[in-house]
């Protein structure tokens, strides 16, 4: 689980770097941030999810899919 505001490195940069090291590495992003634009830049970058904080309570279903080589977006 990665957030995009994160003190240090942004979620975006942690994500590049973690899936350089681990490409078969599965990330899903939990924010606040729900801007069209930041969903489809954690997955060009190779998220498998996105959920929004407001919406934590989909967390469980997106880890489910996720895990099973599916994607998810809240």
């Amino acid at each position: 689980l990665l957030d995009i505001a994160m003190p240090r490195m942004n979620g975006f940069e942690a994500a590049r770097r973690l899936l350089a090291a681990a490409p078969t590495l599965r990330i899903i992003f939990l924010t606040v941030h729900d801007r069209p634009s930041y969903v489809t830049e954690a997955f060009r970058l190779g998220a498998c999810g996105y959920v929004i904080k407001s919406s934590a309570q989909e967390l469980p279903f997106a880890i489910d899919c996720v895990m099973k080589g599916g994607r998810f977006v809240s």
